[in-house]
C-alpha cells in the first residue's frame, strides 16, 4: 500500500472511501426513483421551477444570469407539474409553459418513454404568459393535435375561444376546452383527483387557480402564482398542515432583489415573508413547504448557499426533474 500511496497513502484510502460512500450515495438515490418511476404508485414530477420567462431571463446580463447563458446544464423552465398514475398508464399536466417543447420531451424521457407522449388533459391555473402559451405547439404549424382536452376557468376558455391566435386551435379541433368549476373534485383515476383553489392575482384577463392534488395516499398543494397569503381566503399555515407536500409561489426572495423595477407593480409573496408566516411551526410542517415560480433575480434559483440557508430552516426549493 506504502509502495502505491507513498507518504500519503491513509489520506488518499480515506479520499477513496468518501468517493465510494459518495457513488453508493447516489446509486441508491437512482434506485428510489426507479423503483418509484417502476411502481404503480402515483406521483408528480416535476417539469419547472422558473417564473413565466424562465432562466436565465431575456435581456438579462446581471450576475444573477450571466454565468447561466455559459452554462446550458444551469438554465431551469417555467413552473409546470405533471400528476402521474402508472395504474392506468395515463398522465396530467398542469399549466402549458413557454418551454412545454423540452418538457413533454423531457418527461417521456425522465419516464423512459412508458407513457403516452402527450397528457390526458391539461389543466391551466391562469393567463399570464407563462402559463398557457406553450399551447401554440399543439396547433397546425406544430403538432396539430386532435381534441386535447384543456381544462380551465370560464374567463380563461372565453379568452382561447374568442381571440387570436388561440381560437384557431378550437376552430380547428386542436383543442377540446372544457370548464373548470371551483370546488369540483375532477376524479383522473381511481386514486388520482385534482381540486381547483380560486387565489387572488393580477387577473387582467381571466381568474387564477392554484390546486390541490390527491395521488394515492399523498396530498399535494401546488400554487404558483397569488399576490399577498393574507388576501387569501384560505389559511395557507392550516392547508399545508393538511398535505405531504406544498408547491408554494416563490417568485421573489425579498423585495430588495428587484432594485430596477417596481416590485409592487408585480406583487407576490416572498420567500421571507412566508418562512415568517411558518416560523412557528414545527419542522414537520416547515419541511412540506418547496418554493417555486423563481424569478431569475431570486437566489434561490442560482446560489447554492441561499439553497441551504433555507434548508438549515426546514424549507425546501422544488427540484426541476424529481418526483415527488
Amino acid at each position: 500500500m506504502k509502495r502505491l500511496f507513498g507518504k500519503n497513502g491513509p489520506l488518499v484510502n480515506f479520499t477513496i472511501i468518501v468517493i465510494l460512500i459518495f457513488v453508493q450515495t447516489l446509486r441508491a438515490q437512482n434506485k428510489v426513483d426507479y423503483i418509484l418511476k417502476d411502481s404503480l404508485q402515483p406521483y408528480i414530477l416535476v417539469l419547472g421551477i422558473a417564473q413565466d420567462a424562465g432562466y436565465p431571463q431575456i435581456g438579462c446580463q446581471r450576475s444573477c444570469c450571466i454565468d447561466s447563458w455559459r452554462q446550458a446544464c444551469t438554465q431551469t423552465w417555467v413552473s409546470s407539474i405533471a400528476v402521474v398514475d402508472p395504474a392506468v398508464n395515463k398522465w396530467w399536466l398542469i399549466d402549458a409553459t413557454p418551454d412545454l417543447k423540452q418538457q413533454l420531451h423531457e418527461f417521456n424521457k425522465l419516464t423512459e418513454g412508458k407513457f403516452p407522449y402527450l397528457p390526458d388533459m391539461i389543466f391551466l391555473t391562469h393567463a399570464h404568459t407563462g402559463h398557457y402559451i406553450g399551447l401554440l405547439q399543439f396547433g397546425r404549424e406544430a403538432m396539430n393535435t386532435k381534441d386535447l382536452i384543456i381544462v380551465a376557468m370560464p374567463r380563461m376558455l372565453e379568452l382561447l375561444k374568442t381571440q387570436a391566435p388561440w381560437s384557431q386551435l378550437t376552430l380547428l379541433k386542436n383543442i377540446d376546452l372544457r370548464n373548470m368549476t371551483l370546488t369540483k373534485k375532477y376524479t383522473l383515476s381511481d386514486r388520482v383527483s385534482i381540486l381547483p383553489l380560486e387565489v387572488p392575482h393580477r387577473d387582467e384577463f381571466s381568474e387564477t387557480v392554484g390546486f390541490k392534488v390527491t395521488c394515492g395516499a399523498k396530498n399535494y398543494l401546488f400554487i404558483p402564482d397569488i399576490d399577498k397569503w393574507n388576501k387569501w381566503e384560505m389559511n395557507v399555515v392550516e392547508e399545508v398542515k393538511k398535505i405531504d407536500f406544498a408547491f408554494l409561489d416563490g417568485t421573489f426572495y425579498d423585495e430588495s432583489e428587484l432594485a430596477f423595477r417596481k416590485i409592487g407593480e408585480v406583487p407576490h409573496p416572498t420567500v421571507r415573508e412566508t418562512m415568517a408566516l411558518f416560523a412557528a411551526e414545527p419542522d414537520s410542517v416547515k419541511n412540506k413547504i418547496h418554493f417555486i415560480h423563481l424569478n431569475h433575480t431570486n437566489p434561490l434559483i442560482w446560489s447554492d448557499e441561499r439553497k441551504e440557508e433555507i434548508e438549515k430552516k426546514g424549507y425546501h426549493t422544488a427540484i426541476q426533474g424529481k418526483l415527488y
